[in-house]
């Protein structure tokens, strides 16, 4: 792999920022300088970025608190920002997408990951994976038990369970994300949706202390748990 291209995976910096530390004379290779972006690093070899050992990620997977507003798609010139708008600073050298959708109206998770095979596998009804959403509706939900009766393009809405928080509000799972499956859902019924807020992906939840537009990498932990839900480990 090229010198500046190691450097920009290991560190999340641009190519161009990575090219600009290297012949700054701040990398090291093997305990000496390197100022050769093209140079080829060779596997085992020791690479430093002022004096701190690197090594590139393979993959990176994040959890987003979208706020209302921004696309959860990577859309650029669009009425509304791509959700990168909050996260390019630190990683706008990776081709990130979110894995699954969440409406331009809504709030809450997105995982963030460059790992195409796991976000397949997220997203694919194959795998019925659950996703979480609290729902704030227009007015009380009355017969819980009908949800389950919802049919939308001759298709049966995948709901695992359905549970009332207050009178309007309840929170649901379901394992598939046709586009506005939630809000399609309650229409359905004669309700309109006025808050939706997704709080879970499979194993991940959102944390708690979370505030829109707050993010972090997944820990290891949370990577394991996700890849074994999907079979990829």
């Amino acid at each position: 792999m090229r010198l500046d291209k190691y450097i920009a995976k290991a560190i999340n910096v641009t190519r161009k920022e990575a090219k600009e530390l290297i012949r700054e004379g701040r990398v090291k290779v093997g305990g000496k300088v390197v100022k050769t972006p093209e140079y080829k690093v060779r596997e085992g070899e020791k690479v430093e970025v002022e004096g701190v050992s690197v090594k590139p990620k393979d993959f990176v997977y994040i959890m987003l608190y979208k706020p209302k507003g921004y696309l959860s798609t990577t859309e650029e010139g669009a009425k509304y920002p791509s959700f990168l708008e909050l996260i390019k600073e630190h990683f706008g050298n990776r081709k990130l997408f979110s894995a699954g959708r969440l409406d331009v109206d809504a709030e809450g998770l997105l995982l963030i990951t460059d790992d195409g095979e796991l976000a397949h596998r997220v997203t694919h009804p194959k795998w019925k994976v659950e996703k979480e959403y609290v729902v704030e509706l227009d007015k009380p939900f009355k017969d819980l038990e009908r949800l389950k009766d919802v049919v939308i393009e001759g298709k049966s809405v995948s709901l695992v369970w359905a549970q009332k928080l207050t009178d309007n509000v309840l929170k649901v799972v379901l394992t598939e994300g046709r586009h506005h499956i939630v809000k399609r859902l309650f229409k359905a019924l004669g309700y309109s949706v006025k808050n939706l807020k997704r709080t879970r992906i499979g194993s991940i939840k959102l944390d708690e202390e979370m505030e829109a537009g707050d993010w972090r990498e997944l820990r290891s932990d949370e990577i394991k748990s996700l890849k074994e839900l999907v079979k990829l480990i």
